[in-house]
C-alpha cells in the first residue's frame, strides 16, 4: 500500500478486539481537546525522511577503541552557519560560544581590533569595530527553547521530571539490549531487534504506572509491530506538519543523542561490511512511542495548546534580533581564528625574512617518523633541539599499513586503521625463541583466574564476608595505590605475562596457524607478494626515497592511565583508538625485509645496507619513548642506538618541562616533574593524566623545513609532504581524504565538547559510570549515554584550555592539484566549501592563499581575509 494506514497496522489486543482503534488512543483524554491528527505521508517519502534524520546523527565508538568523531558529521552538507541555525531551532543552542566568552577574549587581548576588522570585512558585515564592541557588551537574546519532545512540553505544563523519566526508561532498556558483557544475566529479548525487544519489556514495565500512566502497558501491546509504521502513526497522532517531519525526527533522536550515536555506530560498522543495521530506526520508533503515549494518556487542553505552540514556533524563521546576534557570533569566531592563523602564516612565510632553516644534510644521523598527533609536535621540536642532526618526519600513526592486530592469547582482533577504512590484513603476535602456543595458553589461564577471583570478590554472596576476612591483607596495596606508587589494576598490555617474556613478544609478518593466534580467526600475516608494493607506497607517502639515515625510527604513540573509561581516547586515533606499537613494528619489519629491500632498489628507492628501521612507542602521558626489537639491530649500529636512546631521554625531559605548565607542576626540577607525571599515570584518582589533543587548531602538510623554526605549542598536526616528489598527486589525495579528515573529526569533537558539553561532551568524569561493559558512560547512575569529552579534558577549573576553533589546514601544493582533489571527493568538498574547516595553500611564491567557498583562491597575507 502507498500510505501507512495507522489503523490497519495496529495490533488489536485480545481484550479490546471490538474497540475501534481510534477510541483506544482517546481514552482518558478531555473530550473538549481538539484531535491532533496530521496528514498521512507516503510510505516511500516517509522512509526517506526517516533515513535522512538518522543520517544527521554522528556515530559513537565504544570505550574499548574510543576515537574522536565529528559530532556534526551528519550536518556536513549544510554550511557551518546553516548547521548552527538548524541546531538552534532544534535544541535552542547553536555552534558558537557564549557572548561572555568572546567578551573575555577581547578583554584579554586574545582578539585584537585588527582581528575584528578583518573578520567584519571577511563576513561581509556592515558593522564597525566600535559598534561591535558596544554590542558585545550587551546581553545576547535568550536562546529559543527549540523543538522539544512531548515529555519536555509536559514538564512545562504540569511540572514533574517527565524528560528525565523517559530518558531513564529508554536508557535502561538500551543498556540491557546492547550490553557487551557487563550484565550477569542478559536481557531475555536481546535476540530481537531493539523496537521489538522494547515492546516486550515495556509491556511488563510497572514504572510508568507509578508516574500515573495507568494504561501504558496495555497501550504498548497495541502498538504497531513495524518500527517505521509506528513512526508514521506517531507523526499522524501528534499532528506534525509535513514541513516539520524531518526536523521533528532529528530532534527526537537528539533528545536521546547518546544512544542514537551508539545506534549510528552500529549502522556505520554494518555499512563498512556491506550490510545494514536498523537499530537507529528502532530507537527512533521507541522515542516517538513515548511521545505519542504521553500525549494521548496525559493529554489536556493545556498540553495540546503548548504542543501546537511549540510546533508553530519551531517553523518560524529567526527574528531580525536573532539574526543580528548570529552575525555577532560569526564575526567573533572568525576573529579568533584570524588571530591564530596570522601567527601561523607569519611562521610559514618566514622565508621572506630569511628565518626558514636550511634543509638537512644529505644523510642525517637519525630519521624519526612520528604520528601527526599534536602531542608529537612538542616531542619532535624537543628532539630536534637536543639533536640538530636528527631529521623528524610526520606521518599518520598507522604508518600506512592496514592491519588488525591480535595480541598474544586474545580471542579478538583489534583494528589499527582509521575508522573510515577496513583493515586488509590480520597480524598475530608471537614469542621469539619460544613456543607461542604455550605462552598464550599460560596467559589465558592467568587472566581467567584473575577474572574468576575478581568475580568471587564482587559477588553478592561473598563481597561482605570477603572484606571482613581478608580486608587487612589489602592494606599495603591500598596505600601504594592511593599514592600512585603502584597500578590499582594490571596493565592490559602485559597482564598474564612475565616481564622477561614481554621483551620477546611482537607481531609477525608471517602467517600463523589459527590455533596459535586466535581460535576465531583464520588466515593471518602479509603475503610476500604484497609486501613490496606496501613498502614502496609507505616510503613515497612519507617522502622518504633517498638520504636514509643509519637508524630510521618509526614512533607510534599511546598513553598510560588507570581508572579512566576514556583511556583509549588518549591513544592513537589513526590506529582506531589503539596504541601505534603494532603498526610501527609491522612497518619496521616490512622495511627490514631483505627481499623487500632488493625490490625497492629495482623501483628506484635504494636503502643503504647499513640502514635499519626501528620501531618505538611515545608514551604521551609520561613523554618516554620505548624502543622495540633492539636485539635485532646490527652490532655495527650499537653506538648509534646508544646515542639515540640518550637523545630520546633528553627530548622527553624537555617535553615534560614544556608541558609542566599546563599540568600545574611548572617550576620544579626536571626529576621532580618526571616523578610527578609517572605518578599521574598510575593514580586512580587522577582526573587529568594529560591534556591529550586539547587546543588543536591546525593541520600542516608541508616539508619539515617549512615549520622547523616554529613553536606551534602542540596545536598543529604536522604531516610531511613534498609535492615535487608526488607523481600524479596520489599522496596529496590520500592526505586530503584520510589524515585531514581524521584531524577534522578530532578538531570538531573538541569544538563540540566545549561549545555544548551537555549534548556533545560527557560532563564531569568524576561522576562517570561505565554502561554495557564497554559501550560508554553515564554521568551519574542514569540518564542518556554521554558522548564526546569530559570537562576535565577541556577546562582546568578556571578557564577553557581548549580554544574552540575550526581546523585551519595549510597545504604546500599547486592550486590545480588541490582543486582537482576537492572536485573528485564530495566529503572533502563539503568540509571545505561549507566551512567546517579552513583550507589555505602555501604557494610557489611562499605566500599563503585561502580557498573561497565554491572555488577560487585569494591571498591571505599580509592582510588576512576570511570567509565564515
Amino acid at each position: 500500500m502507498n500510505l501507512y494506514d495507522a489503523t490497519a497496522l495496529i495490533e488489536p489486543a485480545a481484550s479490546a478486539a471490538s474497540t475501534p482503534a481510534t477510541a483506544v488512543w482517546s481514552e482518558g483524554i478531555d473530550e473538549a481537546r481538539p484531535a491532533a491528527v496530521g496528514p498521512m505521508i507516503d510510505a516511500t517519502e516517509l522512509d526517506q525522511r526517516i533515513d535522512a534524520a538518522c543520517d544527521r546523527i554522528a556515530p559513537l565508538w565504544p570505550l574499548k577503541h574510543f576515537v574522536a568523531v565529528n559530532p556534526f558529521f551528519g550536518l556536513r552538507d549544510l554550511s557551518f552557519q546553516d548547521a548552527s541555525d538548524a541546531l538552534a531551532r532544534i535544541t535552542g543552542k547553536g555552534l558558537y560560544m557564549s557572548r561572555d566568552y568572546y567578551r573575555d577574549q577581547v578583554a584579554s587581548g586574545r582578539i585584537s581590533r585588527d582581528d575584528l576588522k578583518a573578520a567584519i570585512e571577511g563576513c561581509g558585515s556592515r558593522l564597525d569595530v566600535e559598534t561591535l564592541e558596544h554590542t558585545l557588551a550587551t546581553r545576547a537574546p535568550q536562546p529559543r527553547l527549540g523543538m522539544a519532545p512531548v515529555s519536555e512540553v509536559l514538564e512545562r505544563v504540569e511540572g514533574g521530571l517527565w524528560s528525565s523519566f523517559v530518558t531513564e526508561r529508554i536508557s535502561l532498556h538500551c543498556a540491557a539490549h546492547f550490553d557487551l558483557g557487563q550484565a550477569i544475566v542478559p536481557m531475555p529479548w536481546r535476540h530481537l531487534p531493539l523496537y521489538a525487544s522494547w515492546r516486550k519489556a515495556a509491556a511488563i514495565d510497572r514504572g510508568p504506572a507509578m508516574m500515573g500512566l495507568s494504561d501504558f502497558r496495555s497501550a504498548v501491546s497495541r502498538l504497531p509491530t513495524d518500527p517505521r509504521a509506528a513512526i508514521a502513526l506517531a507523526i499522524e497522532r501528534l499532528g506534525i506538519p509535513d514541513a516539520a517531519v524531518e526536523r521533528y525526527l532529528h530532534a527526537s533522536l537528539m533528545s536521546i543523542g547518546g544512544w542514537a550515536a551508539w545506534a549510528r555506530y552500529l549502522r556505520w560498522q554494518a555499512e563498512l561490511s556491506g550490510e545494514r543495521d536498523d537499530s537507529l530506526v528502532d530507537l527512533l520508533a521507541v522515542r516517538l512511542m513515548w511521545d505519542m503515549l504521553l500525549y494521548e494518556q496525559k493529554g489536556s487542553p493545556a498540553l495540546v495548546a503548548r504542543w501546537r505552540e511549540m510546533l508553530a514556533a519551531s517553523m518560524r524563521p529567526p527574528s531580525d534580533k536573532r539574526q543580528a546576534s548570529a552575525e555577532i557570533d560569526r564575526i567573533m569566531l572568525a576573529a579568533m581564528e584570524i588571530g591564530f592563523q596570522r601567527s601561523v602564516i607569519d611562521g610559514l612565510t618566514g622565508v621572506r625574512t630569511g628565518t626558514l632553516p636550511a634543509r638537512p644534510a644529505a644523510r642525517p644521523a637519525v630519521q624519526a617518523a612520528f604520528c601527526i598527533d599534536v602531542r608529537s609536535e612538542v616531542f619532535r621540536r624537543a628532539l630536534e633541539t637536543v639533536a640538530p642532526e636528527v631529521q623528524t618526519i610526520g606521518f599518520a600513526g598507522f604508518f600506512g599499513i592496514f592491519i588488525e592486530h591480535v595480541p598474544l592469547g586474545s580471542a579478538a582482533a583489534r583494528s589499527h586503521v582509521p575508522v573510515i577504512f577496513n583493515p586488509a590484513y590480520r597480524i598475530c603476535e608471537r614469542v621469539k625463541a619460544e613456543d607461542s602456543e604455550d605462552v598464550q595458553a599460560q596467559r589465558r589461564r592467568r587472566i581467567g583466574l584473575s577474572k574468576a577471583w575478581k568475580g568471587f570478590k564482587l559477588s553478592a554472596a561473598s563481597c561482605f564476608s570477603f572484606v571482613e576476612s581478608a580486608g587487612l591483607m589489602y592494606g599495603p596495596k591500598l596505600l601504594t595505590d592511593s599514592f600512585g606508587w603502584s597500578r590499582p589494576v594490571p596493565d592490559p598490555h602485559s597482564q598474564g605475562l612475565d616481564a622477561e617474556v614481554m621483551e620477546r613478544i611482537g607481531p609477525t609478518l608471517e602467517a600463523v596457524a589459527p590455533e596459535q593466534c586466535c581460535t576465531r580467526h583464520g588466515e593471518s600475516g602479509i603475503p610476500e607478494g604484497d609486501r613490496l608494493d606496501h613498502a614502496e607506497r609507505i616510503l613515497r607517502a612519507m617522502s622518504m626515497t633517498e638520504g636514509f639515515a643509519p637508524l630510521v625510527l618509526l614512533a607510534g604513540h599511546g598513553s598510560s592511565s588507570v581508572n579512566n573509561p576514556h583511556a583509549t581516547g588518549l591513544d592513537c586515533g589513526a590506529c582506531a583508538g589503539q596504541t601505534g606499537e603494532a603498526s610501527a613494528r609491522v612497518v619496521a619489519a616490512l622495511l627490514n625485509d631483505p627481499s623487500v629491500r632488493r625490490g625497492l632498489t629495482e623501483r628506484g628507492i635504494a636503502i643503504p645496507e647499513d640502514t635499519w628501521f626501528l620501531a618505538g612507542l611515545h608514551d604521551t602521558t609520561t613523554d618516554t619513548l620505548r624502543l622495540f626489537d633492539t636485539d635485532d639491530v646490527p652490532a655495527a649500529l650499537a653506538q648509534d642506538l646508544a646515542q639515540l636512546r640518550q637523545w630520546l631521554e633528553q627530548a622527553g625531559g624537555l617535553t615534560r618541562m614544556e608541558r609542566a605548565a599546563l599540568l600545574g607542576i611548572a617550576g620544579r626540577p626536571d626529576r621532580a616533574v618526571e616523578a610527578d607525571v609517572q605518578q599521574r599515570s598510575r593514580d586512580w584518582s587522577q582526573v587529568r593524566p594529560e591534556w591529550a589533543l586539547a587546543n588543536n587548531a591546525a593541520f600542516i602538510a608541508a616539508p619539515r623545513p617549512r615549520t622547523a623554526a616554529m613553536d606551534l605549542g602542540g596545536r598543529a598536526f604536522l604531516h610531511e609532504y613534498v609535492w615535487e616528489k608526488d607523481e600524479g598527486f596520489q599522496i596529496l589525495e590520500l592526505i586530503m581524504t584520510a589524515p585531514m579528515i581524521v584531524a577534522n573529526w578530532i578538531n570538531m569533537q573538541y569544538y563540540g565538547s566545549v561549545v555544548d558539553n551537555r549534548r556533545f561532551g560527557s560532563g564531569n568524569k568524576v561522576l562517570h559510570n561505565v554502561v554495557g561493559g564497554a559501550i560508554g558512560v553515564l554521568e551519574g547512575n542514569s540518564g542518556d549515554l554521554r558522548v564526546g569529552l569530559p570537562l576535565q579534558s577541556l577546562h582546568d577549573g578556571r578557564r577553557w584550555v581548549h580554544e574552540p576553533l575550526r581546523l585551519s589546514c595549510f597545504i604546500e601544493a599547486p592550486e590545480a592539484a588541490i582543486d582537482a582533489i576537492i572536485d573528485r571527493h564530495e566529503l572533502v568538498r563539503q568540509l571545505v566549501d561549507n566551512r567546517w574547516l579552513h583550507l589555505l595553500r602555501i604557494g610557489e611564491d611562499d605566500g599563503v592563499h585561502r580557498r573561497r567557498p565554491g572555488g577560487g583562491w585569494e591571498r591571505s597575507d599580509p592582510v588576512l581575509r576570511v570567509n565564515p
